[in-house]
């Protein structure tokens, strides 16, 4: 990771957090409270932010300038992720991972 910048260093970073702190959420505190937590929309919602994160961090790692894009979208599905979840409430270690990482990816996507 020599070649990349400290700031894809640092997206990279809160990506990978975010992922694991979604999926974490999802399939242990989610499933286990049930009612709003595991309504289909909120549920995908959550998968597909982890998944958009795993990808971020993998297409920064590979070094193409094609991440703008990929970091574009992580930081829209991050931020509607963050807001759902705070919608539901009690996840705030979740709504905390998905606006760092919707912050960081911002800056890339600029």
């Amino acid at each position: 990771m020599q070649h990349l910048s400290a700031e894809i260093r640092a997206c990279i970073d809160e990506c990978t957090r975010c992922h694991q702190t979604c999926l974490s959420t999802a399939m242990s505190h989610c499933l286990e409270a049930g009612g709003q937590h595991v309504e289909p929309k909120h549920f995908r919602l959550m998968m597909a932010c982890a998944e958009i994160c795993r990808s971020a961090a993998e297409i920064m790692l590979i070094g193409t300038e094609h991440h703008r894009r990929v970091c574009a979208a992580c930081a829209e599905i991050c931020d509607a992720c963050a807001a759902d979840c705070e919608r539901i409430g009690d996840m705030q270690d979740c709504v905390d991972a998905c606006r760092r990482c919707a912050e960081s990816c911002h800056a890339m996507a600029a």
